[in-house]
């Protein structure tokens, strides 16, 4: 046999022990845990990973989570996080290198958000990785139909493979038909299914929050802390005090040119429902005299989900004027005026028109007539007017000094 052969067989052979090694090493690391979480679904899934780290340090168990959010970060033992340096591009192993740092003899739970988007990195990343005895499915909405399939249904099961095996799978998602695919997967791999119930969160308790929370997110962490025999008041005392994804959504109160500005950031949703229940909750904003201006805001490369936003603006949500940044602007100006948007209710600000900062804020906001504007920015962060926007509302736009509604 030739040399060289000889020496890559033993380099084979050297790489493949040394991977079993550590895959030993690491399952260990798991065995020793009381809890492994794994947080899967398509919105919310770094809040719950947070409210439930949260939760579970609050009762005195020591928890590591991590979260890829917003900014991928590891939220150590003491609620704090620590940014991921990547030297590369994301990739599943690193959830085991986050056991390996983090994991220590004393630590009692881990709770991981999922980070694969295929069915098959997905189920990897239960099996060899997380290995979890409670997995977390937040809820089934219409996302990444290019890799999770068409249907709500098809979507669900490509979710469920990070369900546990003999283990505790909860969920907000109130969906019957969606229930019953979650019960089918989960009975086929000897689990049980906790519906976590979103009214049996109070009023009372989401007006603790000094950002805008979903009652279907907190209703898990709530679930899983009746179960596991944590008092409600403390368990809440830990979601409320467990430090939210950079990306949660806040509102800010600005005045400019004069006028009073409330602006909302919810580029991170990307789904119908979400959208909904979102302007739902800022309903408590918007006032006779307010006038309201919606943002879609369309990468290049999701012309089809700018066409679904565009549906979504026209018939399901009510502004005044939309404002379109990124790319499409043609086609989602055609489709917004198909569905009954008045050609002068559309504002265009993307790349077709290249507009300064300048522009944008005279054109959106010190044109209007009226005092009180609401904008809203929604669908997609990554477009350059976005940018802009979010570094001028952030960083220049003086604050307004008034007094804003609750977000309760």
């Amino acid at each position: 046999m030739p040399v060289f052969l000889v020496t890559a067989l033993l380099a084979v052979a050297f790489l493949f022990a040394r991977w079993t090694l550590e895959v030993r090493a690491h399952h260990r690391r798991l065995e020793r845990l009381r809890w492994r979480i794994h947080v899967n679904g398509i919105r919310g899934k770094s809040t719950v990973a947070r409210n439930v780290a949260g939760m579970l340090r609050e009762a005195g168990y020591v928890t590591v989570a991590k979260s890829t959010g917003t900014e991928a970060a590891v939220i150590n033992r003491h609620g704090v996080d620590e940014p991921i340096i990547r030297r590369g591009p994301p990739t599943i192993l690193e959830q085991i290198e986050v056991t390996k740092q983090y994991v220590t003899d004393d630590v009692e739970a881990l709770v991981i958000e999922c980070m694969a988007l295929k069915p098959e990195y997905q189920e990897v990343s239960e099996r060899l990785i997380v290995r979890s005895n409670i997995g977390i499915l937040t809820n089934v909405r219409e996302d990444h139909q290019d890799v999770m399939g068409e249907t709500l249904p098809e979507i669900a099961r490509s979710l469920l493979s990070t369900c546990p095996w003999n283990g505790l799978l909860v969920t907000s998602e109130q969906d019957p038909a969606l229930q019953e695919v979650m019960r089918e997967v989960a009975s086929a791999r000897g689990t049980e299914v906790l519906v976590a119930d979103p009214a049996s969160v109070t009023d009372a308790e989401m007006k603790r929050f000094d950002y805008i929370a979903f009652k279907d997110n907190v209703a898990i962490a709530l679930a899983i802390a009746e179960r596991v025999g944590i008092p409600r008041g403390l368990a809440m005392n830990g979601i409320v005090r467990a430090e939210p994804d950079p990306g949660v959504l806040r509102v800010k109160e600005l005045l400019i040119g004069g006028k009073r500005v409330t602006w909302a950031n919810l580029f991170a949703v990307n789904d119908r429902e979400s959208m909904v229940v979102a302007m739902e909750r800022l309903a408590a904003y918007v006032k006779d005299d307010t006038f309201t201006i919606g943002i879609l805001n369309n990468r290049a490369d999701r012309e089809r989900r700018a066409l679904q936003f565009a549906d979504v603006a026209a018939k399901d949500l009510h502004f005044d004027q939309l404002v379109t940044f990124g790319a499409h602007e043609g086609v989602v100006t055609d489709r917004l005026i198909a569905n009954g948007v008045p050609r002068a209710g559309i504002l265009n600000l993307g790349d077709d028109h290249h507009p300064r900062l300048e522009e944008i804020v005279d054109r959106m906001i010190l044109q209007q007539a009226g005092q009180h504007l609401f904008i809203v920015g929604f669908v997609n962060i990554p477009t350059l007017q976005a940018e802009r926007l979010l570094e001028y509302f952030e960083h220049e736009a003086p604050a307004w000094a008034g007094t804003a509604p609750a977000l309760g």
